[in-house]
C-alpha cells in the first residue's frame, strides 16, 4: 500500500499538501523526509519538530481491493496506530479509537472488488489541561508513555503515527480467529498438563503439532481443543539458571489456514526475603516489607540486570534488528532480567520472543510514570481497553515474569497511592487474566530503593558508603552517570560547541546540563570530575575520568547489593539503553547500540562466580590505611570450588603482594565473606590505586585514585548543593 500524510487543522479538515509516507512509521519522520530536513538526533533538530504535536494528521491510500468469493472476508489489520484516530474508507467512518497499545481489525468485506481511499485521521498528541505545559504532567490523561513529554535522557518530541504494521488481508472461508496453548505444572515440575484451544471462524477443526525444543514431534491431534500431557518437561530457565527451553506448536486447518507459537514451561511467584519477617522487631508494629524474592521454578534466583527504556524515540522504526544486540549484549554481561520501564512505549512482539530465547526474564510496568493519574471515568476507560490488550499480547511469552503498576506512584512527585482506582483496575485486569503471575503496584515498594543516580551524593557520601548504609529488599534504579566519548558526540554535536565542554544548548539538550534539575550540572556532573581530577581541558580525557567514575560506581554497587544477599534479592541499573544520542546520561549503552567502557565493568560484576572486595571510597592518600573486605560471590547454581584469592595492591606501575586467602567451597546461591585487607600505602607520585584480587576466572581489580601524599584537612565538594 502507498501512503501519503499530510497536516491540518482539525480531524474534519482536508491537508493542504501530502508528502510519501512509511508505513510503519511517524508522521514526523515522514515530513521531514519530504522536505529535506537535517537529522532530528543532530544538535538541535528536533525543535523543528515541535509544532507537529499539535497538528491533527491524515493518512491517506488509494488502493484496489482483492475480490472475495462467497464465505471470504477482507480485514484490515493493524498493530497499533499513536494515539487518537480515526479509520474511514470512502469516507464512512469505520473506527473512532484512543489507545496506541490495541490491534485494529476491520471487515472491509462490503468494499472487496473496489478501487478505495483509506484514510486514517491522527489526532493531536493528548495533553491533560491541568498539568503543567511542555511538562510530562500532560500525559497524566492519557495511555500514551510520559517519556517523550520530556525527560532528563529523552527530548521533547512526541510521536504520532501508524506504528506498526497495517495490511489489508483475505481470509478463507474457514480461519483462525484465535489459537493458543495453557498448561500447569505440577508442584514438583515433573508433568506438563496442557489444553490447546482454538476458535474458527467457518468450517474446519485444525490439526494440532507440538514439537520439543530438538524439534521433535511429540503430538498430534485434531480438534477445536485437545489436551496432553508432558512428562518431565523441559524447562524455561532465564540466563546463568539453565536452558531457557521453548517448544513450538501449530494449529492448521484443512485449507491450510494457520496459526503457530511457542511455550516456555515455567512457574513464577514473588515470596518474601529472607529475614523480611523478622523486621519490624519491636512494638509498636508496621507491616513488614512486601515479598520481591523472584521464585523460578522453585528456585529463588537473584535478579540482576538493568532498565530498559524505548530504543529510539518513534516506534515505528524498531525492528527486531533493533533490539537484536541490546539483548545479546544483556546476556553477555550475565544479566538476567529487563524491567520495562513504565515511562516507555510497550516493546514490540520481536523483543519479548528475543528475550524468550536469550533467557532474559522482563519485568513490566505499565504506562504509567511519575505522575498522578487521577481517578477521571475517561482515563480509567481507556486505561482498562489498553491494559486488556497489552495484557493479551504479551501474557503468552515465558520472559514475562512480573507485572508492575508503573513506575514510582508512591513518591510525593507522583502522588498516587494504592488506594487509586488506576491501579486497582490494574491490579484486578492482571488477575483475572494473567493469575499465575506476580503483580506489584509500583516500584519502588516499601523496602525497595530507587537511586542514587550520582557518584558522589549531595551529602557528600560516595557511592561506596551510600551503599554500605542502605537496606533494601531489591534495588530497582540506581545509576551513575558518565560523559559519551568524543568520536561518538562528534557524530551528533558540532565540535565547535563540545571544547570546551561547557554549558550551551545543543550539550542542554542532550542532557549534560540542567537534565535532573534546572541549573546544575547533571548528568555530565563537571563539577565532580574537577574536584577529583582538577580542570580537564580536553574533551576526550574528561569523557575518560568520567567513565571511570560510572565503572567503578556501577561495579559498587552491583558488587554490594550481591553481598546483601539474601535479604536483597534484586539489583537493576539505571538505565541499559537510551532512545537517543545523550552527550552525558546514566545508560550502559549509548543509542543505538554502542557499549560505553562502564558495560564492561558491570559485566564483570555480574559474573556468576566473582572474588570481590568492599571497598572503602574513592580517594586514597600517602600514609592512609587502606582497608578493604575480601569475598567470594555466588549466585549461580553450582557450587564454587575451593581456591585462593591472591591480594595485591598496584601502585605507580609496581605491585605489593598483600594477601593469600584460601577460601572453601562456597554453595550455590551464598556469598563467603573472607579476610579484610589493611596496608598502609606509600607516599609517591599521584595516579592510580588498583587493587587486584587473582583468582583465574573468578579475578577482580578496582582502580581508584591516589593522591601521593595525604593533604590534611582536604574539604569535600558536594556536588550540586
Amino acid at each position: 500500500m502507498d501512503w501519503l500524510v499530510g497536516y491540518m487543522a482539525s480531524p474534519c479538515g482536508e491537508p493542504e499538501e501530502l508528502v510519501p509516507a512509511q508505513v510503519p512509521g511517524a508522521v514526523q519522520l515522514d515530513w521531514a523526509r519530504a522536505k529535506g530536513w537535517p537529522d532530528y538526533r543532530y544538535d538541535l533538530n528536533f525543535l523543528d519538530y515541535r509544532w507537529m504535536e499539535d497538528c491533527c494528521w491524515m493518512y491517506r491510500c488509494r488502493t484496489k481491493l482483492q475480490e472475495v468469493l462467497p464465505g471470504e472476508r477482507l480485514e484490515l489489520l493493524c498493530g497499533g496506530i499513536d494515539y487518537e484516530f480515526d479509520i474511514m474508507v470512502d469516507r464512512a467512518l469505520l473506527l473512532h479509537q484512543e489507545g496506541m497499545f490495541r490491534p485494529i481489525r476491520l471487515d472491509l468485506t462490503q468494499y472487496a472488488g473496489r478501487d478505495c481511499t483509506v484514510e486514517v485521521v491522527i489526532y493531536p498528541v493528548p495533553k491533560d489541561r491541568s498539568g503543567q505545559p511542555g511538562t510530562r504532567e500532560e500525559a497524566r490523561q492519557s495511555v500514551k508513555p510520559a517519556a517523550a513529554y520530556g525527560w532528563d535522557w529523552h527530548p521533547r518530541l512526541i510521536p504520532l503515527g501508524i506504528y506498526e504494521d497495517l495490511r489489508i488481508v483475505k481470509r478463507p472461508a474457514g480461519h483462525l480467529t484465535t489459537a493458543g496453548v495453557r498448561y500447569t505444572l505440577t508442584g514438583e515440575l515433573d508433568r506438563a498438563d496442557i489444553v490447546c484451544s482454538s476458535s474458527v471462524c467457518g468450517p474446519g477443526e485444525p490439526e494440532w503439532t507440538v514439537e520439543d525444543p530438538d524439534g521433535t514431534v511429540i503430538y498430534t491431534g485434531r480438534g477445536k481443543k485437545v489436551t496432553l500431557s508432558i512428562l518431565n518437561p523441559q524447562l524455561w530457565w532465564c540466563n546463568g539458571c539453565g536452558k531457557p527451553a521453548l517448544y513450538r506448536w501449530r494449529a492448521v486447518l484443512p485449507n491450510g489456514d494457520m496459526k503457530c507459537g511457542r511455550v516456555g514451561f515455567r512457574t513464577v511467584r514473588l515470596c518474601m526475603n529472607e529475614g523480611a519477617w523478622e523486621e519490624p522487631s519491636d512494638f509498636p508494629k508496621t507491616r513488614s516489607v512486601p515479598p520481591v524474592t523472584l521464585v523460578l521454578n522453585n528456585r529463588p534466583v537473584f535478579a540482576k540486570g538493568s532498565n530498559f527504556v524505548n530504543p529510539d524515540v518513534f516506534p515505528g522504526e524498531v525492528t527486531r534488528q533493533t533490539y537484536e544486540p541490546l539483548i545479546a549484549r544483556a546476556r553477555e554481561a550475565h544479566m538476567n532480567m529487563l524491567r520495562c520501564w513504565g515511562g516507555a512505549y510497550i516493546n514490540k512482539d520481536s523483543f519479548f520472543e528475543l528475550c524468550d530465547e536469550q533467557g532474559i526474564m522482563v519485568w513490566q510496568d505499565f504506562p504509567l510514570a511519575c505522575n498522578d493519574y487521577y481517578d477521571s471515568r475517561h482515563y480509567l476507560k481507556i486505561l482498562k481497553s489498553e491494559a486488556e490488550a497489552i495484557i493479551g499480547r504479551v501474557k503468552d511469552h515465558p520472559s514475562l515474569v512480573l507485572w508492575c503498576g508503573g513506575n514510582e506512584l508512591f513518591n510525593n512527585w507522583s502522588g498516587m497511592d494504592d488506594q487509586k482506582l488506576a491501579l486497582r483496575l490494574l491490579n484486578k485486569l492482571c488477575l483475572e487474566m494473567d493469575p499465575k503471575r506476580p503483580f506489584i503496584m509500583t516500584s519502588p515498594l516499601m523496602g525497595m530503593g530507587h537511586g542514587g543516580y550520582l557518584f558522589r551524593y549531595h551529602n557528600g557520601d560516595e557511592v561506596f558508603a551510600a551503599m554500605q548504609k542502605a537496606h533494601c529488599s531489591a534495588y530497582t534504579e540506581f545509576g551513575i552517570p558518565s560523559i559519551s566519548g568524543r568520536e561518538y558526540l562528534k557524530k551528533y554535536i558540532p565540535e565547535e560547541k563540545l571544547e570546551p565542554f561547557a554549558d550551551n544548548a545543543s550539550l542542554r539538550a542532550h542532557h549534560a546540563f540542567g537534565a535532573w534539575f534546572p541549573g546544575d550540572t547533571t548528568w555530565s556532573c563537571i563539577d565532580l570530575i574537577e574536584d577529583y581530577f582538577g580542570k580537564q581541558t580536553e574533551l576526550a580525557k574528561l569523557a575518560d575520568k568520567s567513565q571511570w567514575l560510572q565503572g567503578e560506581g556501577l561495579k559498587a554497587v552491583f558488587e554490594e547489593a550481591r553481598r546483601q544477599q539474601p535479604y536483597c534479592s534484586m539489583a537493576l541499573s539505571w538505565c541499559l539503553n537510551e532512545p537517543w544520542p545523550t552527550a552525558a546520561n546514566n545508560s550502559l549503552i549509548n543509542y543505538p547500540a554502542e557499549p560505553k567502557p562502564s558495560y564492561e565493568a558491570v559485566k564483570q560484576a555480574l559474573r556468576p562466580i566473582l572474588a570481590s572486595a568492599r571497598i572503602q571510597k574513592f580517594v586514597y592518600a600517602g600514609g592512609e590505611m587502606f582497608e578493604a573486605q575480601i569475598w567470594v560471590l555466588n549466585d549461580s547454581k553450582e557450587e564454587a570450588a575451593s581456591g585462593t584469592v591472591e591480594i595485591c595492591l598496584e601502585i605507580g606501575g609496581m605491585r605489593r603482594n598483600i594477601l593469600r586467602w584460601d577460601y572453601p567451597p562456597v554453595e550455590a546461591g551464598k556469598n563467603l565473606l573472607g579476610p579484610t585487607v589493611h596496608h598502609i600505602l606509600p607516599e609517591c607520585d599521584d595516579g592510580e590505586l588498583i587493587l587486584h584480587l587473582a583468582a583465574g576466572e573468578m579475578s577482580s581489580s578496582y582502580r581508584l585514585l591516589y593522591k601521593g601524599k595525604r593533604t590534611k584537612g582536604r574539604s569535600v565538594k558536594v556536588l550540586n548543593a
